[in-house]
Parts: C-alpha cells; sequence; structure tokens
C-alpha cells in the first residue's frame, strides 16, 4: 500500500486495463459520441479525425469468459484527434516520432504500442481485458472534461482511474482521487482504493492513505481511551453511550490494548474518588461556614460521580478478563478505607450522595467475586489485604445505613459471602485473625446465617485435624 513517491508517473503493467466493468452499460459508439457535450472536435467523428483507434481483446488462455462477449468487442475502431488526445501522455508518446520510428521497424501485429501512419491517418491498436466500456469514457472525458457529470459515484471513479492511470491522462486521475477523497466508500470500495494506492504519486495519496491508516502506534489506543472519557464524562445520555463502548471494547480491543486503557482510567478515577473523600474527611474551617459548607457538598459529589465511573470500568476490566492489577490496587487503599469510613459516621452524605456506600460495596463486591471464583488469580497477601482493608467498610456500612435497601440488603449479604470463601482460601493464622472480625454477619436467628456457620465449621474442621508437616518430608 506504499505510493509511488516519484515525481514522474510510471504507467502501470498492462493489467490494470483489464478491469471488468460494470458502472457502464454496453453502448454502442454513435451513442458514446451523443453523450457528453460536444467541442471543437467531436469523438468519434470520421470526417475530421486523425487517428483510429483500435480495441482488440487481449484475453489470457486461462479466462473462462463466454467468447461471444470476445467477438462483440473486437475490432472496435473509433476516430480521435491528435490534437484532443495528446492530453493522455501515454498516446501522446505513441503519436510521438521515436514510437512511430520503432513502430514501423518492428511491423508489431497486435500489441497494444502498435502505430501506423497511412495517408495522414495515424493507426492505434489498444488491447484490452474485456469490455472497452470505461476505455470508452476516458476517452470522452479528454474531449469533454465534463469530469462532474461522469464521475459520480466511488464506484464509478474506481473503474475510471486505473484505466487514467493507463493511458496517463492526468487530469483525470485527479479527478478520481479528488472525488474519492471527499465521499465515503463501502467496505469493498475501500478495497479497491487501497490497492490503487500504490500506483498513484505520494502527494495524491496522502489524503487517501490518511483515511485509512494511523498515524501514530498509539493512535488505536488513543481512540479507545477517548472513548471511554465521553462515556463518562461528555454525554447527556451516559447509561446509552456505556453501553455502546462496552461493545466496541468487546469488539475491536485486544486483551493487552483493553488492559492498558482501561487501567488508565481505572487509575485517574480512583485516585479523583480518593482525593475527594480525604478533603471531605479533613476540611478546612478557615473559610465561611457556609462555603466550606459547599465545597464538603462538592467532594462527595465528585467522589460520587467518579464512584459511578469506577464501578463501571470495573465490570469492564473483569468483563475482558483485565481487572487483576485493579484488584491488586483495590487491596492497598488503607488508608482511603479509612477516610470512608470517616465519611459514613458523619449523616452530611445521607442526605447529598445517598448512594455512595453502595457504589463503593459493589466495587468492592465485583472485584473480590472474580477473586472468590478464580477469574482473577490474586497471590494470597492481595487477597488478605483485600478483606482486611475492606471488611471494616462493609462493617461500617452495615451499621450506619438506616433503614436499610432491599437492594443494599442483598449486596451485603453477596458481599458477606463472598468475604469468607476469600478467607477459606487463606492461611489458618490469617483465617483466624479475620473471622473474629466476621462476628457481626451473624443474626438474631442462626439459621439466618448459615454463610457465617459454614465458615467457622470450615475452620475448626481444619484446626482439629492433627499437624501435617511431618509428612511433608
Amino acid at each position: 500500500m506504499i505510493p509511488n513517491s516519484s515525481r514522474k508517473r510510471q504507467r502501470p503493467p498492462h493489467h490494470h486495463a483489464y478491469a471488468i466493468v460494470e458502472a457502464f452499460p454496453h453502448k454502442t459508439i454513435s451513442e458514446f459520441s451523443q453523450k457528453l457535450p460536444r467541442t471543437s472536435f467531436s469523438f468519434n467523428d470520421p470526417s475530421t479525425a486523425d487517428v483510429i483507434l483500435r480495441f482488440f481483446i487481449d484475453r489470457s488462455p486461462f479466462d473462462s469468459s463466454n467468447p461471444s462477449d470476445s467477438a462483440r468487442h473486437s475490432d472496435l475502431q473509433i476516430y480521435l484527434h491528435s490534437r484532443v488526445i495528446f492530453r493522455a501522455k501515454y498516446i501522446s508518446a505513441l503519436l510521438s516520432d521515436r514510437w512511430q520510428h520503432q513502430a514501423n521497424n518492428h511491423n508489431a501485429g497486435h500489441d497494444s504500442r502498435t502505430i501506423a501512419n497511412c495517408n495522414n491517418m495515424f493507426h492505434l491498436n489498444l488491447g484490452v481485458h474485456d469490455d472497452p466500456t470505461v476505455h470508452l469514457t476516458v476517452l470522452q472525458l479528454l474531449y469533454t472534461y465534463d469530469f462532474p457529470t461522469v464521475i459520480a459515484s466511488a464506484s464509478t471513479a474506481l473503474e475510471i482511474l486505473p484505466v487514467a492511470l493507463e493511458l496517463l491522462f492526468e487530469d483525470c486521475v485527479k479527478a478520481c482521487v479528488k472525488f474519492l477523497e471527499a465521499v465515503p466508500w463501502s467496505e469493498e470500495e475501500e478495497k479497491r482504493v487501497l490497492s490503487s494506492i500504490p500506483l498513484l504519486r505520494e502527494e495524491e495519496s496522502k489524503e487517501l492513505l490518511a483515511r485509512v491508516s494511523p498515524g501514530e502506534d498509539d493512535f488505536y489506543e488513543e481512540m479507545l481511551h477517548g472513548l471511554i472519557e465521553k462515556a463518562m464524562y461528555s454525554q447527556p445520555n451516559m447509561a446509552f453511550v456505556k453501553v455502546f463502548v462496552a461493545k466496541l471494547l468487546r469488539d475491536f480491543s485486544s486483551r493487552e490494548s483493553a488492559r492498558r486503557v482501561l487501567e488508565r482510567a481505572f487509575d485517574a478515577n480512583l485516585r479523583v474518588v480518593k482525593e475527594s473523600l480525604e478533603q471531605y474527611s479533613s476540611p478546612d474551617f478557615r473559610g465561611d461556614h457556609n462555603e466550606t459548607e459547599a465545597i464538603q457538598r462538592l467532594h462527595l459529589h465528585t467522589a460520587m460521580t467518579n464512584g459511578r465511573h469506577l464501578l463501571w470500568l470495573v465490570e469492564r476490566m473483569i468483563e475482558l478478563k483485565v481487572a487483576d492489577l485493579a484488584v491488586k490496587q483495590w487491596s492497598e487503599q488503607a488508608a482511603f478505607t479509612v477516610d470512608l469510613q470517616k465519611a459514613f459516621r458523619d449523616d452530611a452524605w445521607r442526605n447529598i450522595v445517598p448512594g455512595l456506600p453502595a457504589v463503593m460495596l459493589r466495587c468492592t463486591c465485583k472485584l473480590a467475586s472474580a477473586v472468590a471464583a478464580g477469574t482473577i488469580l490474586s497471590s494470597r497477601q492481595v487477597r488478605m489485604k483485600l478483606v482486611k482493608d475492606w471488611l471494616p467498610v462493609l462493617i461500617s456500612c452495615k451499621d450506619s445505613v438506616s433503614p436499610m435497601l432491599p437492594s443494599h440488603k442483598t449486596l451485603y449479604l453477596v458481599l458477606e459471602e463472598t468475604f469468607l470463601r476469600i478467607i477459606s482460601t487463606l492461611p489458618m493464622s490469617d483465617a483466624q485473625v479475620l473471622l473474629q472480625q466476621c462476628l457481626s454477619f451473624s443474626t438474631r436467628n442462626v439459621e439466618d446465617c448459615p454463610h457465617l456457620v459454614t465458615a467457622f465449621n470450615t475452620w475448626f474442621r481444619r484446626a482439629s485435624q492433627p499437624p501435617q508437616m511431618e509428612n511433608l518430608g
């Protein structure tokens, strides 16, 4: 797909003339001569012509087209004018003294460069693969220059362009390229554009290449990152946009590119949530009371907004199986979880952002559930710290959120069960410490907390086993 950087155009190999045209109906020569406006010389006018161009079918022995098609177009003659067709540099070269001399010396038969001068009439032979309709159209354009009328679709431009390149008709090439630069392409047309680019000069193909080729190595990831940013911050119908961007991430991102763009967004949003909660938990009371209260409300709203974004990012990371670093970061938030507990002990959040505790716990539950299910394989240290730091937040929410909504009750129960499952994967010494903190999961009726009963039964069953260390040798 590398364009020709040479300023002087090289004529494409002759097989570029072999395009089978579908965009143009079959017409007789007389019909073609009437199609476009006339100039001082008329296309296919034998009374004033000084050039006779004969088309012949230059068919490969492997072609399987109907022989009758060849017969219909073989020995097709048209009458042209050298003063007009010299605009096509290839034909101009054929009409030059040098080509005439070589052609007469070789006395060539059916070659596309055959030329003879009889009775002041030049005779040219041009081999085409099949239907010469597009060649006729390009030759007419030498007379009319009515490019806007003829080049009216991408498919037409793509049919004409190879013939214009073959004949070295520069103005026609420019018109085709200009049209292709300005209009949309179908997927099939885009493939044809790509195949044509190597035949063009560098300056001609620049705009076409810009449409289909990324300019930088990280262009792809920057697009994905920009979509994530727009979905989270810039769209009024945010929920719908997030659904669509999630689909794009599934369909078009590799695992590693998804990891990088999602981790980048996760880091940024987590940092904002942490800073907002830190500033809320340690306010500066030196200003006016009303001003301080407004700033505190802003901190909570900022934490809530970015917390929702964090939840969406966590869901995408888990869906694409790239959440391992997010789990590790979530397990290293001792100071952040302390700030959360401070905020939840204050009554202000209830009227300002009542959904903040649920958002934070849903992020925790999503990540912890992926760890417990084995979707994310985390080290013992990460698993232990995840429960150790976020278990107090769960307990604080249960104690401070009242009345408890049914959805919150379900969330708390799922997170309790998930923490207990993770605790069962830890060494008994770590499990002993953490299980004691889980006593707040108990209820008035023991039968209502089977997950807690199962966890303690497991620990005591293991504790009652005889030591196995001496058997390991």
